[in-house]
């Protein structure tokens, strides 16, 4: 049982779903639409599904918005500005619904089962127009996700820029652009081992090149922001690793990063997620705090913010809230993955996230923190497997949007009444009396110290309040 639900964790639900289903698929008559071996597709990806719009609280509608109203300010700021939405290109278009005990169940009308270039033409017009019918500018990729991998580096660099010409041809018009793009360096056997952390040196120069290539494209169309996700980038065991050297390593990389990126003149911020582990053991930026501390090491910490994801704060041992909140107080928060994670199971689930209550905790880390522009909430989140019909998409994000746009009414709730800040400032207010002072400024020695607590005996230490704060919490859900 036990080597069972190892292989789970490290095999299932994440980034080799992504790969799309070579089973035979067909366009139903009914859709009015054609296959054909070009990626022209004639008609709608979505008949039937409307321009989502905001009716409010009380509407019944699965395809409206109840609580995210674009235009709405909230504390001084649009809601749409707060949030800046992204759908995730990789589970909304690349997901199957496969695991390891189960084939694909998601068989999309414009799939034809292959991996073409043409292919990935028509799934990215699929993408704009899911994005205008959501109400949403923003996406974010992998780029073996939106073109497929070639036989060799040029040809992969090749079948990329036919599928970003595309996309630059269909973000004329529109506000469309990427919020952020990012190098797949974890589905091939070619980074079994890392890429910027790969006991191969070969294997590093082609991550780099890889790298080199995303970060150009992710610039061309305009994109905000780039992110490292290193979900190999750790390892399975210390018996065979020389950690010293792989983490020096990946320090060489970043910097080889930040120097390409001012090169080329792309402004955008570079992100690095942290996750413990899935699919390795161990994951070299296992959480916020660890990935700081890298960064601060190596003399990166004034290039690089962190793209925090709820599931990996789970898998972390840590809360969403928890991880915002280091990453703030460090001057990192950059960017949100708003997803998900259940407690029971030991994996990254990737669930969107519809907990109202862990959305207003988000969101008050989001409102200390200014918001997060240029950064945003990118939808890392995938419909359940069961969950097999095109209308789903919408659904989803709707649900997540909303769940997100309510978080931030409830935070803002909280703060304007200040009850919740009243009674944090209460608890601390010793502090800001002369002596709270002084150590604060780094003007209190151990000698002065010691002075003090024999002038006030024994301190009488007061309640925390705990119930009162989680009564005065769920009081503005």
């Amino acid at each position: 049982m036990k080597k069972l639900c190892l292989f789970m964790i490290l095999v299932c639900l994440n980034a080799a779903s992504f790969l799309v289903s070579a089973e035979s698929q067909t366009c139903p008559a009914d859709l009015g639409g054609k296959c054909s071996d070009s990626d022209d597709w004639q008609g709608e990806f979505f008949p039937g599904i409307p321009q989502i719009r905001y009716e409010g609280p009380s509407s019944k509608n699965p395809l409206a918005y109840r609580w995210y109203n674009a235009e709405e300010e909230v504390l001084g700021k649009k809601m749409k500005d707060w949030f800046r939405f992204s759908v995730a290109f990789w589970h909304t278009f690349r997901g199957t619904g496969g695991d390891p005990f189960g084939a694909a169940t998601k068989y999309w009308p414009w799939e034809d089962g292959t991996n073409s270039v043409s292919m990935a033409k028509r799934r990215m017009r699929a993408n704009f127009e899911f994005l205008k019918k959501l109400g949403v500018d923003w996406w974010c990729f992998h780029d073996r996700d939106i073109a497929p991998d070639g036989n060799t580096l040029e040809e992969s660099n090749k079948n990329l820029d036919e599928v970003i010409e595309l996309a630059k041809e269909l973000q004329k018009g529109s506000k469309i652009r990427p919020l952020w793009g990012t190098a797949q360096l974890f589905l091939h056997p070619r980074y079994m081992h890392g890429g910027a952390t790969s006991s191969e040196v070969g294997v590093y120069a082609y991550a780099a090149a890889q790298v080199k290539k995303a970060m150009e494209v992710t610039h061309y169309l305009g994109g905000e922001n780039y992110v490292f996700w290193g979900g190999r980038e750790g390892y399975q065991t210390l018996l065979n690793t020389d950690m010293e050297r792989e983490l020096d390593h990946m320090a060489r990389f970043f910097e080889a990063a930040v120097a390409y990126k001012k090169k080329i003149g792309f402004n955008g911020t570079l992100l690095i997620e942290p996750k413990p582990q899935e699919p390795t053991k161990h994951q070299y930026d296992w959480d916020a705090a660890t990935a700081a501390n890298f960064l601060r090491k190596y003399g990166l910490i004034n290039e690089f913010k962190l793209n925090i994801e709820c599931n990996h704060a789970t898998l972390s041992g840590h809360t969403c809230h928890h991880e915002l909140e280091t990453a703030r107080i460090n001057g990192l928060l950059g960017n949100i993955d708003a997803n998900t994670g259940d407690a029971q199971t030991g994996w990254d689930t990737d669930q969107f996230l519809t907990d109202v209550g862990e959305a207003t905790m988000v969101m008050m880390s989001v409102i200390k923190n200014g918001g997060i522009a240029p950064g945003g909430f990118n939808f890392d989140a995938k419909l359940r497997r069961e969950s097999t019909d095109v209308e789903d998409l919408f659904i989803a994000h709707i649900s997540g949007m909303d769940t997100v746009a309510r978080g931030l009414r409830n935070a803002a709730k909280i703060l304007e009444e200040g009850r919740l800040s009243e009674l944090v400032g209460k608890r601390y207010s010793s502090w800001d009396s002369e002596l709270g002072k002084q150590i604060e400024e780094g003007k209190a020695d151990f000698e002065y110290l010691e002075k003090k607590a024999k002038e006030f005996g024994e301190p009488k230490v007061p309640s925390a309040k705990q119930e009162l704060a989680e009564m005065i919490f769920q009081s503005a859900m």
